[in-house]
């Protein structure tokens, strides 16, 4: 428009009639006639203007005079439209997900006007019809009566405003509009209006209550009356609500009491018992274990509680090898030797009505985990022992201590003989030497590294979580036997696990939590690095790092976080005191999770034993078995993320409640994952074997275990060297210390099919 030429209307005059009297003559009365024309058409439009807004003004008066006298009518209405919908349709349901119609319908018999309180309730159930509302879904009451009262408001609202309006009003409009008002024609002008009436007498219809509304369809309309019933309803309504509002009151009060007496004091510290403690608090590799078990040895009997299952085997063989006889208990597992009065157990097996001599505790930091933490608060302060010996870091020295109240306590403190030293220089792979344990956080970042290491000429063992414990200790034992020079491990190396390392190198000073990814904390860089240096072979213990140097070592160096909480999980004199209350494990842990954590403590989240007695809810499972034992099977100590162990425990579980023989676990001799899976397969048969008292049974199980065990081991000296690392889409063979699962032109390729999809929905 700034650029368009004015129009210069004088000129224009002067160049076409100036000189041209006839020209001006003819135009002049046409334009005249043009100028009262649009005068007499602004004076129509002005008046319909005003009559528009006289029909609206009446219209808003007679809504704000009548808003109730029209809700009787949609209550009258929407009651006598439920009477018939009760008496003579059916309730339905759906087998699975409602409102989607993929599912089936299923007739549930007639409604129970009892079963409901407010019609909100009642708009939840499906009519049985099909309609196309975000996409095709089952109908609901709720859909069906918002469409019903809103053309029955649009309907009693356009008749009653038209009987409102005045026969002046009336006449103007057929004058001006050539045309009779009616309600058709009124229904746009009443637009606004009558959507707010829709929207409020829905709400309030919503709050109505079904029984309510059932006994109004037999009362005859009529004005007075049915004002005199709603303003009763009304006052009912209230009472009704102030009794629920008492009645979760009540009934929050009664489950707070019925809280507090199911968990209660449950997780108090001791106030002292008759037991003498001995606490060995110090840094990693400092001989802690060692002084304990020697005390262990000497006792005629002792158990060695263990946070590992490959820790309670090395402790097991140690002793029967110094000629102390000692059985092995680790829940996968049990071996009894003859003549035997020690035992060695990973802490989850603790038992305290079994009394010993002296009771070892190792990793009593691990009090602090949230999930595992509670066997150790369990065996620490209901261990059942003439002594027992408490193994942990510096920061859990004071938990510990409070833990045991006013009990005799002695401390022995360690500290490294063996001084450690952060290098200065970035680690390269290039910079690996004999006696290096290079650690990282994935099972396939220590193979891809192994597989690089072995290519560049090392000899490599591997410890990660997943591997089995036999199969550990034969990588170990080949380190220390020197067959192999180097080893690359996840942080497994950090628990109970004396090695002849002369250097720790970190590969990454970050790892996935099973949340994030998150950078290594003080403690877990200390736990790993502390396996650096051995007496008499490294007398200084060497510590590296890939990047961030100045950093880690800060980190490394920084005072212990003291241990401020323990974990706490449930107890059976918890589930005895909740078998009071209720029988069934839903509840149990909706009520778990509503108890609220003492100060100091920390609740297990029980996640993965909820998730997993979903699949067996409601089920003959459920229903025959008593709720201690189902808990102690949905607590059995196997990889609960793998569907294929989730899957052998629910077919084992069907198998236990019907009598028939248990699933065998199926074993697959392919792949390293598969060796591994088959592994975990037959462990958590042997949890089950045992947990059944089928130990004689069990002999065979271990024995094809033990020999899955040789496989994985045999395979990881044969095959990680051929080992490469290759795109996940296109198969490339990528650098061994690629960070990412997919090729730098797979990624961009992905990233534009990306952008071309949003550029596209935009």
């Amino acid at each position: 428009m700034m650029l368009f030429p004015p129009f210069e209307v004088i000129e224009w005059l002067n160049s076409q009639f100036e000189n041209d009297n006839d020209a001006w003559g003819h135009r002049y009365p046409l334009a005249r006639e043009c100028a009262f024309r649009r005068e007499e058409e602004e004076r129509i439009a002005q008046k319909k203007r005003l009559l528009y807004i006289e029909i609206e003004n009446t219209a808003a008066k007679t809504i704000d005079e009548d808003f109730e006298v029209f809700y009787l009518f949609v209550r009258n209405n929407v009651a006598c439209k439920l009477a018939n919908d009760i008496k003579d349709n059916p309730k339905y349901s759906t087998v699975e997900e409602p409102y989607m119609i993929e599912e089936k319908l299923v007739e549930q018999g007639k409604f129970d006007t009892s079963k409901y309180t407010t019609m909100g309730t009642f708009f939840q159930e499906l009519t049985g019809s099909v309609h196309k509302l975000y996409q095709w879904e089952y109908e609901t009451y709720k859909s069906r009566y918002k469409t019903l009262l809103d053309q029955y408001v649009d309907d009693l609202v356009a008749n009653w405003i038209l009987d409102k309006l005045s026969p002046t009003v009336l006449k103007q409009y057929e004058e001006l509009m050539e045309e009779e008002l009616t309600v058709k024609t009124l229904r746009p002008i009443l637009g606004d209006y009558v959507k707010a009436l829709q929207s409020d007498y829905f709400l309030e219809l919503e709050k109505e209550y079904v029984e309510d509304l059932v006994r109004l369809a037999s009362i005859p309309f009529e004005i007075t009356i049915h004002q005199q019933q709603y303003d009763e309803d009304l006052e009912g309504r209230e009472r009704r609500k102030q009794e629920e509002l008492a009645e979760i009151q009540r009934l929050k009060e009664e489950e707070a009491r019925m809280v507090e007496d199911i968990f209660g004091r449950e997780y108090s510290p001791s106030t002292g018992r008759n037991i003498r403690y001995v606490l060995h608090i110090g840094e990693t590799n400092t001989g802690k274990t060692h002084h304990a078990l020697e005390q262990m040895k000497k006792a005629k009997t002792g158990l060695y509680l263990a946070p590992l299952r490959l820790l309670a085997l090395e402790v097991y063989e140690k002793l029967n090898k110094e000629g102390v006889p000692c059985g092995l208990k680790t829940g996968e597992e049990e071996k009894e030797v003859e003549g035997a009065n020690h035992l060695s157990c990973t802490v989850e097996m603790f038992h305290e009505k079994s009394f010993f001599d002296i009771v070892v505790i190792d990793e009593a930091q691990m009090i602090a985990d949230k999930d595992r933490g509670f066997s150790w608060y369990k065996a620490i302060t209901k261990a059942n022992a003439t002594e027992v010996h408490i193994i942990g870091s510096w920061n859990a020295r004071e938990m510990i201590v409070q833990l045991l109240g006013n009990s005799q306590i002695e401390i022995h403190e360690y500290t490294r003989d063996i001084p450690l030293v952060v290098e200065k220089k970035e680690f390269n792979i290039k910079h690996t030497k004999k006696g290096d344990a290079l650690v990282c956080f994935s099972r396939r970042r220590v193979l891809e590294t192994a597989s690089k290491l072995e290519n560049d000429g090392h000899s490599v063992s591997m410890i990660y979580g997943s591997m089995p414990p036999e199969t550990r200790q034969k990588q170990i034992d080949r380190f220390n036997m020197r067959e192999t020079t180097v080893i690359v491990a996840t942080d497994a190396i950090g628990m109970g696990l004396n090695l002849p390392i002369r250097r720790i190198v970190f590969l990454e000073n970050e790892k996935f939590d099973g949340t994030r990814r998150r950078r290594l904390t003080s403690q877990e860089i200390k736990q790993i690095a502390g396996r650096a240096g051995r007496k008499g072979i490294y007398d200084v213990g060497k510590v590296a790092f890939t990047k961030d140097i100045r950093t880690m070592e800060r980190l490394l160096e920084q005072e212990d976080i003291l241990i401020s909480t323990f974990a706490i999980a449930p107890t059976s004199s918890i589930f005895e005191r909740f078998q009071k209350y209720h029988r069934d494990l839903s509840k149990f842990f909706e009520l778990w999770y509503k108890f609220e954590s003492p100060k100091g403590t920390k609740k297990a989240s029980l996640s993965e034993e909820r998730e997993l007695y979903a699949t067996i809810r409601d089920t003959e499972v459920e229903g025959r078995l008593s709720m201690m034992d189902l808990y102690g099977f949905l607590h059995l100590p196997f990889s609960k993320k793998d569907p294929e162990l989730i899957k052998q425990w629910r077919e084992t579980m069907f198998a236990i409640v019907k009598g028939k023989d248990l699933p065998e676990p199926i074993t697959k001799e392919g792949t390293l994952e598969e060796l591994e899976l088959s592994y975990k397969a037959l462990g958590l048969h042997l949890l089950f074997l045992y947990r059944l008292g089928r130990g004689t049974e069990a002999i065979y199980w271990e024995r094809l275990r033990a020999k899955i065990s040789d496989h994985v081991h045999e395979r990881l000296k044969t095959d990680v060297k051929a080992l490469t690392k290759k795109c996940r889409s296109c198969g490339k063979i990528l650098p061994w210390d690629f960070h990412f699962p997919i090729c730098d032109a797979c990624h961009a390729h992905k990233k534009r099919r990306h952008d071309h999809y949003y550029e596209g929905y935009q």
